[in-house]
This record gives structure tokens, sequence and C-alpha cells, in this order.
């Protein structure tokens, strides 16, 4: 590898050629402030935060490749003051409610204006007035704090492909928005939330229903049960100041008793279930040859994904509803009766680390008798911001356990949440199910890490293959389906997971601001924390679930009962693709 040499105040720096000057100078510890970057997703210099002084000229570092000699003062009176005067521009035309805004404390912005020591402001600008966008079931557009760094944008159309918004008209009214000005509700929005992730401001959130769920705790005569998703265990405690990847089950469970719900389960129950439904399903498909490759229907923003973009593989779908979906059912029209509570003052609240599962909690075909399996979802974020109006000290909290019969799980519903987990899930189950054997070797790292696409074949004692696929972030997903389609490649089970990394780095997660992004690979951090959980489970394969096993003979019958296809499995509906 060609390496260049250059100084940068002072300090001589070798790293390799086509590496930029941001990057360099963060490696000798020098940390360039930077607005519109994002390391991997947004490289434009449209900000103009990050400039540095070379000889006589000031220059965006964020695309400034090194080069041989150079040198380079990022420490300048100069670019002090032409730092100063882009944030006092960009303030001078930002809605500045920063005491009520959700990113208040975790701004980029706000960030910025406090390292450059900005206390007034030179500059007024004209204030642009725009409706807020609230059309969304999932997220929020406020055009009067965005900065116009162009991260969404990217992100939206290189990272995840979808396109839903981009940048219109010029100058001073250049504006993020639609095709044809479209509420953001009637575009090809898959609500995936990496959008949220991406901004470095208020400009995107998500849509919040923490008062809604709070009027339910309050209500004598409502029945609140809440569900946690795998990935929210490995997150929630950044919220509360412990380092990215922390475990926080057990005082997760504790603090939402205190919270008040009635009952506290877990959705990885629900995902053991998923795994003796969907893993069913795969070996019927088999079985028939028909309608294969199988495709998981976990994830909300890449079923939304398929109706709007590849609505020719709709019926390569899994029938499966996603795990949260199922257990809310379960809740309303299995548990209730047992507990002798009327299912109409059942309210189901799943805490979720993802935005796109509000859509999907309001979808028609996810509800039995006229009841939403799920009332409503709140983000990993949400919940954080409930646990701190009620002034409980999350990280003083003892550990609790989840409450049974819906919060049993095993390691490999923990899984779920990383990308090509779901896929390790299913094998473990599959290949026991159809070999009569207990398998020993269950940790299928094939379908491990974050390669955009991997690949794995498992060989099954009748002799027969499962070639399998897992994709994460949409733009791979679109790689695959190309593959797929154009006949050039040949599967039997694919795993695709909207955001990438997978539900670990889902758009209702803890936001981590572009400079940590940078030093840390979140996404490995809080997969490493769901494989740890994973091994210390006293039991790790679905089908031994004592719970699930209890339930099918209960009440469910046998994976893929008519009355397993009654609660438990669902239908999609074709989409326009503009």
């Amino acid at each position: 590898m060609e390496m260049v040499k250059l100084t940068i105040d002072g300090i001589e720096v070798e790293v390799p050629r086509g590496t930029t000057v941001i990057e360099a100078a963060r490696q000798i510890g020098i940390n360039i402030p930077s607005l519109c970057y994002l390391k991997g997703v947004s490289h434009t210099s449209s900000c103009r935060v990050c400039v540095v002084e070379v000889g006589p000229r000031l220059i965006a570092s964020c695309t400034l490749p090194c080069e041989n000699g150079m040198e380079v003062k990022t420490n300048t009176p100069k670019v002090r003051e032409a730092r100063r005067t882009v944030v006092e521009l960009l303030l001078s035309n930002h809605k500045r409610e920063c005491t009520s805004c959700n990113r208040s404390e975790n701004c980029e912005l706000q960030t910025l204006a406090k390292e450059l020591n900005i206390r007034d402001l030179r500059f007024e600008g004209e204030r642009i007035s725009y409706e807020i966008d609230n059309s969304s079931p999932s997220l929020v557009r406020d055009q009067e704090k965005c900065v116009l760094c162009g991260r969404c944008i990217n992100t939206c159309k290189n990272v995840q492909t979808v396109g839903a918004i981009d940048f219109s008209r010029r100058g001073f009214n250049t504006r993020v928005s639609t095709a044809l000005d479209k509420n953001i509700a009637d575009t090809v929005c898959v609500n995936c939330g990496q959008c949220i992730m991406a901004c470095p401001v208020g400009a995107l959130t998500e849509k919040e229903n923490i008062k809604e769920v709070w009027k339910a705790l309050a209500d004598p005569e409502k029945f609140v049960v809440v569900q946690t998703a795998p990935a929210v265990r490995v997150a929630l405690g950044e919220e509360f100041g412990m380092p990215i990847g922390t475990r926080v089950t057990g005082k997760m469970a504790a603090a939402l008793r205190r919270l008040g719900f009635d009952k506290v389960f877990d959705t990885d129950f629900a995902a053991d279930l998923t795994i003796m439904e969907e893993g069913t399903e795969l070996l019927t498909r088999l079985e028939k040859g028909e309608r294969l490759p199988l495709m998981t229907s976990c994830c909300p923003g890449w079923v939304k994904f398929v109706e709007h973009f590849y609505p020719e593989l709709i019926d390569n779908l899994s029938t499966c509803k996603s795990p949260h979906e199922m257990e809310g059912a379960l809740i309303k029209h299995y548990l209730a009766e047992k507990l002798g509570v009327d299912k109409k003052n059942v309210v189901v609240v799943s805490i979720m680390p993802c935005v796109a599962k509000k859509f999907e909690g309001q979808r028609e075909e996810l509800s039995n008798e006229n009841l939403q399996d799920v009332d409503y979802v709140l983000t990993t974020r949400e919940l954080a911001q409930m646990i701190k109006e009620a002034g409980i000290d999350f990280t003083k909290l003892p550990d609790e356990e989840f409450d049974n019969p819906l919060g049993e799980s095993t390691g490999a519903a923990v899984i779920f949440g990383a990308t090509g987990g779901v896929m390790e899930a299913a094998l473990r189950t599959v290949y026991d199910l159809l070999s009569g054997q207990d398998l020993e070797s269950i940790d299928y790292v094939q379908v491990r890490g974050t390669t955009g696409i991997k690949e794995a074949e498992l060989t099954l004692p009748n002799g027969k293959t499962i070639r399998a696929a897992v994709a994460h972030g949409l733009g791979n997903a679109r790689q695959l389906m190309e593959l797929v389609k154009s006949g050039e490649k040949h599967y039997d089970f694919i795993e695709v997971m909207a955001c990438p990394g997978g539900c670990v780095t889902g758009g209702g997660q803890p936001i981590v601001d572009a400079r940590t992004q940078a030093c840390i690979d979140v996404k490995a951090e809080r997969a490493k924390a769901i494989y740890d959980e994973d091994k210390d489970m006293p039991i790790r394969k679905s089908h031994k679930n004592p719970y699930v096993i209890r339930l099918y003979e209960e009440f469910l019958g046998k994976p893929n009962s008519h009355k397993a296809h009654e609660l438990l499995h669902t239908h999609y509906v074709k989409r326009d693709r503009f």
C-alpha cells in the first residue's frame, strides 16, 4: 500500500494514499469539526465547517486527499473565523428552539456552536416558514430545522437506494423535498428511519407515541402489556451514559415494571415462535419446490421495499408476521383469555429499535376481530425518555426477569437483532428437525458479520443442500434481488434487514454523532453484545423453548396449523413505485 507523508499542525503523519485530511487528523488526536461529513455515507464538503488552511487557501478537509509534503493547519485565526462564520450563518436561518427540541444535547449543530464559542449571532437571516410534515406514522420532517447537509439524502439514495427525498429548488430556496412535494407518507419511503440516524439536528425525528402510552397506563380499565425487541437491550443503556454495546436486559425489565406496565414480556419469545412457523414454511416450500427462495418477513422496512420495488416477488415473502406482531396477537387472543381479561381492554405496547414498526402496527393486515395486534410502538429513544420522565435512576436498577409465559426465550431468538441472526436461528432448528439430532455445533459463522451480502450452504441429512443468502441495508438488498431476478443466483432462503447492521442500528436506536461513528463501529459493538447474550442463554434453539412447546400443545396445535395461520400469518400488498 502506497503511503504519503504530510504535516498537520506541525506533526508529521504517514497515511495510506487516498486518506482524507479529516481522517488523518483524527489519527493524531485532532478532531476537525464537521457537519455534512458522515463516514461511509456523506462526503460532499458542502457545509464548509471542516475547512483547514493549506498554503494561502481554505479547503474542506473531508474531501481533501492527503499528498506528500502537504502542510495543513487546522487551528489558525483564519480557520477559526471561517468556521465560526459558517456556523453563525447556519444558525441565522435555524429554528432555534433548543430547549424543547428532542435532539437537545445530542445535536451536532448545537455542539459546534458550543465548541466554537458562539455566544451572539452577527447575522439575522430571513427565516423561511415550512409546514411540518407529520403525515407518516413513523417519522416527522421539520424543514425549519434542516441545515441542508445532505446526509439524509445520501443515506436514502445511495445507502438504501430508496430515493424518497432529494434537494429541490436553488439558492436560498433550496430544501430537502420529496417528488412533487408530496407528503412523505405518499412516497416510496419505507420508514426505515436511517435518515433520522443520519440527520445531525432535529429536522427528522420519529413520531412520538409517549403521551398515548402514558394515558393508557393511567387508565384503570386498561390492561397494558409491554414487549421488548432483542436489539433494545444492547442499546438502551447508551441513553443513560453507558458504553456502546452494554447489555441491560434485567435493568430494562425492572424499569418497565416501575413505569406501571401490567405485564413485561420479551418479543424474543415470539422470535422463537417465528422460527417454528417460518422454518416449517421453508421445509414445506422446499418439499413442493414452490415460491422459492423464501424471503424473511421480520423487517417491515424490507417488506414495504418489496411491495414498492419488487411486487413480482411478494409471494416469495414468508407469510409469517413479524415477531412483535405475533406476540401482540397472542397477548390479545390467547393470554387475555387465560388471565380472564377482556381483550378489548388489552393495550399492547412494543418497544422496538425501529420506526418502521410504527407503520407496521397500523397495517390493516395485522389485526384480528377488528383489534390491531399491537396498539403502540415506542422506539428505544422513546422508552429512555419515559424512564427519565418518571425519575428512575436506570443505572442503579436491580436486574429483573421477564414475565411468563410470553417472556421465556432462547439464544436463537436474541440474535434476531443482528444481521444474519434470523437465518442462523432458522438453520439451528431446521437441521435438528430434519436430522432428528441435537446438533452441538450451532454457531453458523458464515452468516455473521457486516459484509453486505453473505452466502451459506447447509447440507441436510437427506443430502439436500439449502442455499442461503443474507443482506443488510436496502442497497445490498436491491443488489441481491437483481441477482435473483436475472437468474444469476439461485437461493432457497434469503434473510434481509433494511437497516445496515440489522436491528442493532435500526432507525429507533440511540443516535450516535458522526464524530463517534468515525471512531467506533457501532453495529459491531452492539452485535457483539447480542451474540454474548446468546452464548449465556441456557437454551439456544427455538424448538426447545418449553413455553413455545406448551403453546402449541395448549392452543395452536402445530406449526402452520389453521389456528397458527389465523393469528400468526398475514399477506402483503402491491404499492406504487412513485
